[in-house]
């Protein structure tokens, strides 16, 4: 076991982005108004109005992450209501409240969402289970390069999702401008935040992920570099990994990938880079972790370049090999330090916090 003291570095300084500020009734969905008179309860640690990270980045014709900014605010309370929002080719900020079932059907349980759309859960027991939300177009080997209807521009927010038959997100097909943000995912029998086929400028953030075996997958096959490589930039911030297994994430192909003040809990293995991918893994907390980041898991070597990392009572060393890209040409940031990262992750962490 090794440990890699925490470095000095600032706290609590907001984080700066290109995206564009979200509508004013976002905001107060999010945040959530009290009773008449009564000012709102301060925000959880991270309780961002706008996409930060590779979210935010201006690009492919986006500036930032909006969502459904600019649409109607939608309130789905059943399962037919619920698709028939997130399906439609405007944009729209749907209100998700208490629990609705997402049937298998056809389509092994995975339901698509159409661009520009925020899905937001109302209070802290909102809560989608038994399938799953798809976002892009159908996979395609023969398309290499990214198409103009490309799925593009979603927010999705304070949402437990859990039990699907498949994943419980998955991003694919050139998808871009996603923010994943402040929701609890377990027990999905496959992948919980999936991102593949050339998906980019995607932030997966404040999260906790809990009761899960493959959690994250970023980059889907070893011989999918035409539509991988150039691609697949993403960033994982102050996520809860609870005992989720592994794939945290396991990454083929993408760089940079940019996994900063995650606090990892007794996992097999927390980032697994392969496939020459480029990760920057930075201010993270590895508790309990057999294998905190390999370069040398399957396939081709990845590469991986770690800084202010913090290991306690972990089996093996972090695997380094670089160099990578840094994120800091994308987009600036002020991560927390290392050690915070137990206190200020938990606290902060999935639902109910914005």
């Amino acid at each position: 076991m090794r440990s890699s003291p925490p470095r000095s570095s600032k706290r609590n300084s907001p984080r700066r982005t290109a995206a564009v500020t979200l509508a004013a009734v976002l905001v107060g969905a999010l945040l959530g108004a009290g009773p008449a008179g009564a000012a709102p309860a301060a925000p959880a640690p991270g309780a961002l109005a706008t996409a930060d990270g590779f979210a935010g980045v201006a690009a492919l014709g986006q500036g930032g992450t909006t969502g459904g900014a600019g649409g109607a605010v939608v309130t789905a309370t059943t399962t037919a209501r619920f698709l028939d929002y997130i399906s439609r080719p405007e944009p729209l900020i749907v209100q998700v409240s208490g629990t609705i079932t997402l049937p298998v059907g056809s389509v092994d349980g995975m339901h698509p969402v159409a661009s520009d759309k925020t899905i937001v859960g109302l209070g802290d027991d909102a809560r989608l289970t038994g399938g799953g939300l798809s976002i892009g177009l159908p996979a395609d080997d023969r398309v290499t390069s990214p198409p103009a209807n490309a799925v593009h521009n979603i927010i999705i927010r304070n949402l437990s999702i859990d039990g699907a038959t498949d994943d419980l997100i998955n991003i694919q097909m050139f998808s871009h401008h996603i923010w994943i943000d402040h929701n609890d995912f377990s027990n999905g029998d496959d992948g919980a935040v999936d991102i593949k086929r050339g998906s980019d400028f995607v932030t997966v953030s404040w999260n906790r992920f809990h009761d899960h075996d493959k959690t994250l997958l970023l980059g889907h096959d070893d011989d999918n570099a035409a539509q991988d490589r150039g691609r697949l930039r993403v960033t994982y911030h102050h996520n809860y990994f609870d005992a989720s297994d592994q794939r945290n994430p396991r990454v083929r192909f993408a760089e940079p990938v940019h996994v900063y003040n995650n606090y990892y809990r007794d996992n097999s293995y927390g980032v697994a880079s392969t496939m020459d991918a480029g990760v920057v893994l930075e201010g993270n907390y590895f508790f309990s972790v057999n294998n905190p980041a390999r370069v040398d898991f399957s396939g081709d070597l990845g590469r991986l370049v770690e800084r202010d990392n913090v290991l306690v009572d972990c089996n093996h060393a972090i695997e380094t090999r670089g160099p990578v890209a840094e994120p800091r040409t994308y987009y600036s940031y002020t991560p927390h330090r290392a050690a915070d990262v137990p206190t200020v992750v938990p606290a902060g962490a999935g639902v109910g916090k914005i």
